[in-house]
């Protein structure tokens, strides 16, 4: 057994890629770089592949170019951000395709602040884009629930055939209340027997 200490984007960029995640497309923005910046070393690492997109706009564009070949894809932003890829989150669900998307909510309308916040709930809940369509929402109280719900989402999006959204709140997720002890484990009945992060946040 082997002890890991991550911040809880982090964790979840790990948890990603052990439920199958083998693309990511995705753009900086605070409280979510971490990421990015975790998968851009991660995914070479087993095979995926990481892209940093110009803009919001084309980085939901490639994942939705990415789930529909049926590769696991997922990208992540932070409210404006997500604002951003509406449009493309609306057209994964009208064609019907399986992603899991990360929002690490900050702050306040338009732009917003840098500080952690949970502003997003209307938005999250009621979908993010046009046509009435609906989706799961997934919003962990702590990292390891956001470690078991990444596993649990890309699961029920390629279940439902549609978006999965997370909806974490920055001030856990970054690093703001310090770092994540983890361990890892085989065999301990984990998701599909594969190796999982275990006792984040628990000694």
């Amino acid at each position: 057994m082997e002890r890991v200490f991550m911040k809880g984007c982090e964790a979840m960029a790990e948890a990603a890629v052990r439920a199958g995640c083998r693309f990511f497309a995705g753009y900086p923005i605070t409280p979510q770089n971490e990421i990015p910046e975790y998968l851009s070393r991660r995914m070479p690492e087993v095979g995926g592949c990481f892209v940093q997109g110009e803009s919001e706009v084309a980085s939901i564009s490639m994942v939705y170019g990415a789930a529909s070949t049926g590769t696991r894809a997922m990208t992540s932003s932070s409210s404006p951000g997500i604002s951003l890829k509406s449009e493309g989150i609306s057209y994964c669900a009208s064609a019907r395709i399986p992603m899991v998307y990360i929002n690490v909510a900050r702050g306040g309308p338009g732009v917003g602040t840098i500080q952690p916040a949970q502003m997003d709930y209307l938005q999250a809940t009621k979908a993010s884009g046009n046509g009435g369509f609906q989706m799961r929402v997934f919003a962990p109280a702590t990292v390891q629930e956001a470690v078991d719900m990444v596993y649990e989402a890309f699961d029920y999006a390629d279940r439902d055939r549609n978006p999965v959204l997370i909806l974490a709140c920055g001030g856990y997720h970054d690093g703001a209340c310090g770092a994540a002890g983890g361990q890892k484990q085989q065999g301990s009945g984990g998701h599909q027997g594969e190796e999982t992060l275990l006792g984040l946040y628990r000694t």
